[in-house]
């Protein structure tokens, strides 16, 4: 056991180290390309540090077949993501709270991560009464379909609203930045390709079950490109980025069960679940809506250590689904 513990925490630590060079870089890009921080978080960003649930979730259920693990790996993610802000919320000493600083695009992609979520948490209750093609489930063309109309949503949206901004990279080029960008992303590929044998050997050797280590466990790990990227797009003050990335990262992730539905070849993948991934998929429901409420009320005022009411809030709330996962283990 102390083996697959020491091998889970070595991909993770090269997965953490790869994800702290992708804000740079990913600003860099930004910058040269004029597409603004916001879109780049939401889109680039937000794909490459949903690498590691990309990879898991093909491998999880097309080469180790072990579906939980992915579903549990993706919904975990959820959650974990936006407590990424909540802990960057934590971290920030300016007087406000970190959702009072976020542009109203934000709302726009936080609603269609809800409108995904809410499909792939309903699929996993119903989805056995309901029929299936070419070994598909129907929430995947439509996952699909809302996904892509969720970025041109937001890609409209930042081009009407956006301002020019001062050069702040002009000793790197975009192909420098690129290269760069697209290595570290290599190297997060291969780390992210190991978790699901790694964690299936955890869920074995500790008894805790399948859905709890893809949920906690490997969702954790998967997440640390979003949280080296968060603190990198902090240290920058790129909030937009950091935001955008978050809920680029939740809407890609169900994106993640669409492509797993198609390389699954046992029939819907969400009929061959655990249907305790729905409590996580609608606690990520009820914490999105609190960021939403968030953004749109723009509260500057800091509470208990500094934190924002809606932080302290999400804290509660994914507490409060570790321990009720927990409790159904």
């Amino acid at each position: 056991m102390l083996i697959s513990f020491l091998e889970f925490f070595a991909c993770a630590a090269v997965i953490f180290y790869c994800g702290t060079l992708l804000s740079r870089y990913g600003d860099v890009i930004a910058e040269k390309t004029g597409l603004g921080r916001a879109w780049i978080g939401l889109v680039l960003m937000a794909a490459i540090t949903s690498l590691p649930e990309l990879i898991n979730g093909i491998s999880s259920v097309a080469i180790a077949n072990v579906p939980d693990i992915a579903l549990g790996d993706i919904m975990g993610s959820l959650i974990f993501n936006i407590l990424i802000i909540a802990l960057m919320d934590l971290f920030y000493r300016k007087n406000h709270p970190i959702f009072s600083l976020t542009g109203g695009g934000h709302v726009i992609s936080a609603s269609y991560g809800i409108a995904l979520i809410g499909i792939a948490s309903g699929s996993i209750l119903v989805g056995k009464f309901l029929p299936s093609f070419g070994g598909m489930g129907l929430y995947t063309p439509l996952i699909i379909l809302i996904y892509l109309i969720g970025i041109r949503s937001v890609y409209y949206y930042e081009k009407k609203n956006s301002v020019a901004a001062p050069e702040r990279y002009p000793g790197i080029t975009l192909k420098q930045a690129i290269l760069k960008f697209s290595f570290n992303a290599a190297v997060i590929v291969v780390a992210a390709t190991l978790l699901p044998f790694i964690a299936d050997k955890l869920a074995d050797e500790t008894g805790l079950g399948k859905s709890f280590v893809g949920t906690f466990f490997v969702g954790l790990a998967t997440s640390l490109p979003e949280i080296a990227a968060s603190v990198g797009a902090l240290r920058l003050g790129a909030i937009d980025m950091l935001v955008g990335n978050i809920f680029g990262s939740n809407m890609f992730d169900i994106l993640i069960i669409a492509v797993g539905d198609i390389f699954y070849t046992k029939g819907p993948l969400l009929n061959d679940v655990s249907i305790n991934h729905a409590i996580t998929g609608f606690a990520a429901i009820i914490m999105t809506a609190v960021s939403i409420a968030a953004i749109a009320c723009g509260t500057k005022r800091r509470t208990f250590l500094r934190l924002g009411w809606d932080a302290m809030a999400l804290f509660a709330i994914y507490a409060a689904s570790v321990a009720l996962l927990y409790s159904l283990r």
